[in-house]
């Protein structure tokens, strides 16, 4: 079932990388992103209260459990997921998200040092097989990329705040992941990282008449686009939040950061084969599809 879960956020994680590339064109991330953060709030906050009262258990606060949600907020989501949008402006959704599919190398180190979980070696060699095919995945060099040509000096700045990305997210999710081991509180757990989140961008935003006038004059397609956004993020960290209940966290990351599994196939149909499907994908897609059926038949 924890293989299942990370399956469906992958998904719509991927599927937030692809609305992104269309987001970006039409309105810059820095008033975008409060859209997503609005809807990072909203969303939960609605599936929250049909929740309460479906539930049969009395709801609980735990302190420590929404401390580690809120911070996983600060790192994941508000230095993460804020900057994924700038690697996907810098260097196009397929190289996206090949950066994204490498947090897992951090979430494995993190949940060693935090949660003190260790894997087998016959999960360690699945990893390595996952991790292999992601590479395959990666686009050859000189392909395009998307929204800013890939100049050198995009792809250095693209590799650097790739790497915060990639960074943001592993340790965030290991975060998370400790969280529900104590409080099991997907939807609301992921409500409090996206508060924590817009706290820290309020904070950070200084050039408040810019944002105002960006929102202001952004078209209705356009808010649309980065609502999906939300929508497709919230549900995303619910479903890794709850795939951490049933499987290793690191294994968890692993799975949810597949996203090249979705993002080549909608390149070629739907962006026209821009950034190419190659043999050399397919057959690292092969290798993923294979280690991720092996870890959830093991």
């Amino acid at each position: 079932m924890g293989v299942t879960y990370a399956l469906l956020a992958m998904v719509f994680f991927a599927a937030n990388i692809v609305i992104t590339r269309y987001a970006l064109a039409r309105l810059p991330v820095e008033a975008g992103f409060f859209i997503v953060l609005a809807t990072n709030i909203l969303f939960p906050s609605a599936l929250f209260a049909v929740e309460v009262t479906l539930r049969a258990a009395p709801w609980a606060w735990d302190w420590s459990g929404a401390g580690m949600f809120a911070l996983a907020g600060v790192i994941g989501t508000f230095l993460g997921r804020r900057m994924l949008f700038d690697t996907v402006r810098l260097l196009g959704p397929s190289r996206a998200s090949v950066f994204h599919s490498t947090a897992p190398a951090f979430a494995l180190v993190a949940a060693w040092l935090l949660a003190d979980e260790l894997l087998g070696l016959y999960e360690l060699a699945l990893m390595a097989v996952v991790w292999l095919g992601l590479w395959f995945t990666q686009p050859r060099a000189g392909t395009a990329a998307g929204v800013i040509p890939l100049s050198p000096a995009n792809v250095r700045r693209g590799l650097i705040v790739g790497v915060f990305t990639v960074a943001g997210f592993g340790f965030g999710n290991v975060l998370r992941g400790l969280a529900m081991r104590g409080w099991d509180e997907a939807v609301f757990g992921t409500l409090l990282s996206a508060l924590a989140a817009l706290v820290c961008q309020v904070i950070a935003t200084r050039d408040w008449r810019k944002i105002g006038a960006l929102l202001r004059g952004a078209e209705r397609n356009t808010v649309w686009l980065y609502i999906g956004c939300g929508v497709f993020t919230s549900l995303g960290s619910i479903f890794v939040a709850l795939a951490m209940n049933h499987i290793e966290i690191a294994l968890a990351v692993l799975v949810v950061h597949t996203t090249p599994l979705v993002i080549f196939p909608v390149s070629v149909f739907i962006l026209k084969n821009r950034e190419e499907l190659t043999p050399r994908t397919l057959i690292g897609a092969l290798l993923v599809l294979s280690g991720i059926s092996l870890l959830a038949f093991r």
